[in-house]
Order: C-alpha cells, then structure tokens, then sequence
C-alpha cells in the first residue's frame, strides 16, 4: 500500500466516523452537545431560508409559511449530509484498499453497500468487511431517524399543547393583561397555580431539555401562524411578574417557582444555540419594557376591579428586578426563532413587525 493510500484510508476513516459521532451525539446522546456539521446544515439552511424571508417581510403569513419548512427541510437535508458524507469516505476508503481500482468503481461500490443493493460485486476478505460495515452503518443512520422523529413530535405536541392551552385565557397573540383580566372574571387568581403556574413549571423544564437535546425542536413553529412557544412563555412569566409585584396580596410561591424555572429554562435554551445575553443580571440593569408602558398596563388592570398596589415606585422596582432575569433571553429566542408579533416580548424584535392594522 503506498503513502497516497494509506492517506486515502485515514481521510475516509476520519469523515465515516466523524460523520457516525456527530449522528449519535444528535440522535441518542441526551444533552445538548454543539456538534460542529449539524450546526453547520443548520446555519447554511437558516441563510438560505432568512434570504427568502426578508423578501417577504411585508407579508408576515407568506414568511411565517416558508419559516415553518426551515426546520422540517433541514432535518431532510442533515440525513442526506450524513449519508453522503459516509458515501464520500468508504469510497476514499475502498479506493485505498483495492488494487488498481478508479475511483469510479470505488464510488459505485460504496453506494452499493451503503444502500445494501449488492449490485457492485467486491473481491477480498478486506474490501467484504468494508463493505459490510458500511451497509450496517447506512441501516443505523435511517434508524436513528426513524426513531428520532417520532421523540421530537412527541416533545412538539407536548409543547403545543401547553401553548394552545395558555392562549385560551391569554389570547392571540398572547398578552399578560388579558390572561390576568380573565382569571379576575372567571375563574379567580387563585386557580392560576392548577391551570397555569403548575403546567407551566412543568412545561418548562419539559422545554429545556427537549428544546437542548433536540436542537431543531426550537424552530419548529406552531400549527397556528400566530402562536409561538416564545410568546406565550414570555406572557406567562410577564403575568407572574405584573402579579407577584403589582397586585395587592397576592403572594404565590408557585408563581415565583414558574418564574424561576422560566428563567433558567430559557437561559439553558439560549446558551445551547449561542445567543447572547446576560449570565446574571443584575436586579436593578434596564429591562426592554418602559415604566410608562407598565403603568398603563396597571392603569387598564386598576380600571377592571384589580387591586393594583398603591405604591407604585416599589411595584415597579419589584416588576422590573422579576423581568430583569429573563427580559434579554425572551427577546433575543424571540429574535431566534423569528416569533410572530406578541407586546413585551416579539414586538421588540428587529426580524418582527406588528401584523395587525394600524
């Protein structure tokens, strides 16, 4: 075997099993590992698709249309990456081994195996082996998909199931004034810890480590064009917040706990895919929402029969420290995730445009 082949068997070796170890790290490692070609697939897929979206920025269901096929194709064009990179290396690999083989043959005789179709007949103890074990790796490949697509559906539907939930009280899009408005008529402040703060607390750790172990979960959108697992995770928290710091004894600790487990969730969330925001701000750092904007929110909650605080200045410094752990985290997965138009949350994003008539 001469230098040029045995170069021609490390290179293939290095690309099947770098290809192999990022599937599996994908697939079946349970945490959420970057993987240098996944991210890869994904961030040439995203330019591609955000080209196409900022064409169509002035038609927000025309956009919101095309984003939903960017995680779906993606995935598509992830398996097609890993088949053919492992394709590329055994034909490096079988060239190397043969004798006085071209690199057509070579190709011809990889993709036979990898596709176990058998038509390119291998001689040698060797070059079966080969063979073999590219067969055995191409079946494993479409196994881990079979299987890895069903657990990221099943975390969606979870996940939808919860926003879908949440925008009954909360409306679309979802707000945290409306949410508190209905349980003040309806059904009262205290049945938010069954049908919110518990499903939600719950929700979230659920979020975080599907949303890290499934990295393409966090651009899938939702059926409905106007909900989004950002917005109505951001108006939760925002309801919890307005609620523990500006209405009148109200003192729940499983809505602090929500809070809690929203903000660490997000973060995890956050650092997973890179986006930038503060690791842990300070209580009293600006947060995106004005005072002004907040008054009016209480002004309009007062004016329903809600028991907002008369201490205004300490409300506020209470809303803005509770805001101030997940403000940069919401906007900046807002702007990810490119979430449809929602108050206090997308509305900030630069991607986002408020849908409605003005």
């Amino acid at each position: 075997m001469s230098i040029a082949d045995v170069a021609f068997l490390v290179v293939g070796i290095v690309i099947v099993a770098a290809t192999v170890m990022s599937a599996i790290v994908t697939v079946v490692v349970p945490r959420g590992e970057p993987v240098r070609l996944t991210n890869a697939v994904f961030r040439i897929s995203r330019k591609a698709f955000e080209v196409r979206s900022d064409l169509l920025k002035h038609d927000y269901e025309r956009r919101d249309r095309s984003m939903s096929r960017f995680a779906p194709v993606t995935l598509v064009a992830l398996a097609f990456v890993w088949l053919t990179a492992v394709l590329l290396g055994f034909t490096a690999i079988f060239y190397a081994l043969a004798d006085e083989l071209s690199w057509a043959y070579a190709f011809e005789a990889s993709g036979s195996s990898l596709m176990t179709l058998g038509f390119v007949a291998v001689e040698g103890v060797d070059l079966y082996v080969v063979a073999f074990a590219e067969a055995g790796l191409g079946l494993l490949l479409l196994a881990l998909l079979i299987t890895y697509l069903p657990t990221m559906y099943a975390a969606f539907s979870r996940r939808e199931a919860l926003v879908t939930r949440t925008s009954i009280s909360a409306g679309t899009p979802p707000t945290p004034w409306a949410l508190i408005e209905r349980y003040h008529r309806i059904a009262g402040f205290d049945r938010m810890e069954a049908n919110i703060w518990a499903p939600w607390t719950a929700g979230f750790v659920d979020l975080e480590e599907s949303h890290t172990s499934l990295s393409a979960l966090a651009m899938f959108r939702s059926p409905q064009p106007h909900r989004s697992w950002v917005t109505a995770a951001g108006c939760v928290l925002d309801a919890a917040a307005l609620l523990q710091s500006s209405v009148d004894g109200f003192d729940s600790p499983p809505a602090q706990l929500t809070m809690r487990a929203g903000f660490l969730s997000l973060r995890a969330i956050a650092d997973h895919h890179g986006i930038d925001h503060p690791p842990d701000p300070r209580p009293d750092d600006p947060i995106a929402i004005t005072r002004e904007e907040w008054e009016a929110v209480l002004d309009d909650l007062a004016g329903i029969g809600v028991a907002v605080t008369a201490d205004r200045d300490r409300a506020w410094r209470d809303f803005a420290g509770w805001r101030v752990n997940y403000d940069a985290v919401l906007l900046g997965l807002a702007e990810f995730t490119m979430a449809p138009y929602a108050p206090w949350s997308a509305d900030r994003s630069p991607v986002v445009e408020d849908p409605r008539p003005h």
